[in-house]
């Protein structure tokens, strides 16, 4: 059969509901699609293919199909797949929230002569409409920066900026490193880390901790106050909106064998303004200040952001599912994070943050992903975007607040694959910021705020 004729016919594609904010993509490639695929593999494959005995091009096709058979196969099988779950989505007008996944596919051989059938799941945007988002009653909580505030942010600097001192015995608030080790209830090891840092919790905490990400109600109970050398272990249920599917809701124990204690002794405040430059510590008091001033800003505006984003959460409606997936749970997180890391949360407590929002309701989860879609919406809608100054002044913001050089803080989110949901955030705020410049804002003390708030 031509070339011509095996582009004209095209796969048969069936579409149909696998769920709210879910599809079901089954499609049939023909089988003259997948011999000509194969062949052309094998053709390409036999033009260069290099084997002893033979010179370069002239291996029998039978031996290149004995060495390189199941390759080629499995190669040509993704491509295919691969190329018509594109066209499907493309030509069906699917908008896709994550990547296709299929637990089937990979028992799906592809056989000359045969055609190739399979299915794969999407998440896409529901259906929804948007309200009204002009005049929205928004309030303002009037904050002041006081000398008490000030002052636990200098002693925060002066433990950022302290040294660790060695203990031989564990004391509230030490740090521990070791040897972590988290298992399910069947054995299954899903974590093994050299390295592992925990802290002893403090009375502030409620007797709450975290080791390797989980949050642990009772957790000072469990760890106890451990010497070098000795095995803590601690059992806990896995929070419902892990990023690991295995993770949730199974009967963890996570074994924790101390190799070193450490206690943070703040730097004298001489030393850190020294270092710093200036002269004296009511200059760095002023400049405390002043960076708590922008902060104290920017939190005011997010919290007219949350604001908008409660009402939206309200009066939209939509098909939504009981409780996200794992992949949806990983991409909620890293959007609380790069938040949080926006915000100048200290890195320790994002990790706990984050800690606490897997073990979050699963209400509570769905909630995030709708304003996800909401979100996505509403700034198409209006059709904001995002450029380059503005995504490279938000890592210089982040590299603000963590003291680090913004390349650095670039590099680091690039590593971690977090650039595109600073992207994201962005234009979030963007939409967010858009409402509340049409909304009615009503100035009001934060005492009062923090009321209503409690109400």
């Amino acid at each position: 059969m031509s070339d011509s004729a095996v582009a004209e016919r095209p796969n048969v594609v069936k579409i149909s509901d696998a769920g709210p904010s879910m599809k079901k993509i089954a499609i049939e490639i023909p089988a003259e699609t997948v011999s000509a695929k194969i062949r052309d593999a094998f053709d390409s494959l036999a033009g260069a293919a290099s084997l002893p005995g033979f010179r370069p091009g002239r291996v029998p096709r039978s031996l290149i199909e004995k060495r390189f058979g199941n390759d080629v196969r499995n190669d040509t099988k993704m491509r295919l797949v691969n190329d018509a779950v594109g066209r499907a989505i493309q030509d069906n007008k699917l908008r896709l929230v994550g990547d296709p996944f299929s637990e089937s596919l990979p028992g799906v051989n592809i056989e000359d002569g045969k055609p190739l059938s399979f299915e794969v799941e999407v998440e896409v945007v529901p259906e929804f409409t948007l309200p009204n988002l002009d005049g929205m009653d928004i309030k303002r909580p009037m904050m002041e920066i006081t000398a008490e505030m000030v002052q636990k942010e200098i002693d925060k600097v002066l433990i950022n900026e302290g040294s660790l001192e060695s203990r031989e015995s564990a004391e509230a608030g030490d740090y521990l490193t070791g040897h972590a080790v988290m298992t399910g209830k069947d054995g299954t090891k899903f974590y093994d880390l050299q390295g592992a840092v925990v802290q002893a919790p403090t009375t502030e905490s409620g007797g709450k901790g975290m080791i390797l990400g989980v949050m642990v109600e009772d957790f000072a109970k469990q760890l106890g106050l451990p010497k070098a050398g000795e095995t803590a272990t601690v059992k806990v249920k896995g929070p419902e909106n892990h990023e690991v599917e295995g993770i949730r809701g199974n009967d963890l124990t996570v074994t924790f064998t101390v190799s070193r204690i450490d206690r943070i002794i703040p730097a004298p405040i001489e030393q850190v303004t020294a270092a710093l430059g200036m002269a004296d510590a009511d200059q760095l008091r002023e400049s405390v200040k002043t960076r708590m001033t922008q902060r104290l800003m920017m939190e005011q505006q997010q919290v007219m952001r949350q604001q908008v984003a409660r009402r939206l959460l309200s009066d939209v409606q939509m098909d939504l599912p009981k409780r996200v997936t794992a992949a949806q749970s990983a991409r909620t997180l890293e959007r609380q994070r790069v938040e949080l890391m926006y915000r100048g949360v200290d890195p320790m407590k994002i990790e706990e943050k984050m800690a606490e929002l897997r073990a979050a309701s699963a209400e509570s989860a769905v909630s995030e992903l709708k304003l996800l879609f909401i979100l996505t919406k509403a700034a198409e809608d209006m059709k904001i975007g995002v450029t380059e100054a503005e995504l490279s002044g938000r890592v210089a913001q982040i590299a603000y607040e963590r003291g680090m050089r913004p390349d650095k803080v670039r590099q680091e989110l690039m590593q971690g694959g977090r650039i595109q949901m600073l992207a994201m955030q962005i234009r979030e705020h963007k939409t967010l910021d858009a409402i509340v410049a049409k909304a009615k804002i009503t100035e009001m003390p934060a005492e009062e705020y923090a009321k209503i708030q409690d109400k």
